[in-house]
Parts: structure tokens; C-alpha cells; sequence
């Protein structure tokens, strides 16, 4: 099985900013984690990203938020969006 593109969309957030956000199935876990999927969903606010949800290799699962870098436990995809959802609705209200 090849690496399967979910979806990928990048969507405007008012008139100073985009969510992007990349999702992939993939044959066999990246190197830090155990599910089949790859991501990165971002928030970027100014030309700035402000907030940045990925599974980077050899990372596994975290977030980044301003400077800082959380980990993140993925439960599912669907999890994966509503959590950055609530995140972006939260981090919005800071640049407003």
C-alpha cells in the first residue's frame, strides 16, 4: 500500500490568516509513532504560525504553540481536527 492523501485543504481564517490543514494513511507508522497516519494542521495568523499540530519523524505526535512544542496523544483523525478546532477557536481570540 502506498501513502494515501486524506485530504488537504487550507482555509481563510478572517483577513489576516489560513488554517492549513494535511492528513495522510500511511503503509506503516513514522518513526516516534504508533498509528498509521500522517499530519500537520496549522494556524497561521500575520504571516506567523501560531499554532501547529504534526507527527514529525522521530518527534512523534505534538503540538507547537508560539515557541513552545506539547506533546499531543492522537486518539483518531477525528479527534486529531476537533482538538486543533477547539485550539484555533482559543488562539484566535488572542489575535483579535
Amino acid at each position: 500500500m502506498k501513502a494515501e492523501l486524506l485530504f488537504k485543504q487550507r482555509l481563510t481564517q478572517g483577513s489576516n490568516g489560513f488554517v492549513e490543514l494535511v492528513l495522510w494513511r500511511l503503509p506503516k507508522p513514522v518513526d516516534g509513532s504508533v498509528h498509521y497516519f500522517k499530519y500537520r494542521l496549522v494556524l497561521v495568523i500575520k504571516g506567523q504560525c501560531v499554532l501547529r499540530y504534526d507527527n514529525e519523524a522521530g518527534k512523534g505526535d505534538h503540538k507547537h504553540y508560539g515557541a513552545g512544542e506539547i506533546a499531543y496523544k492522537f486518539e483518531s483523525p477525528e479527534q486529531l481536527l476537533a482538538d486543533f478546532w477547539l485550539d484555533v477557536n482559543k488562539v484566535r481570540k488572542e489575535y483579535e
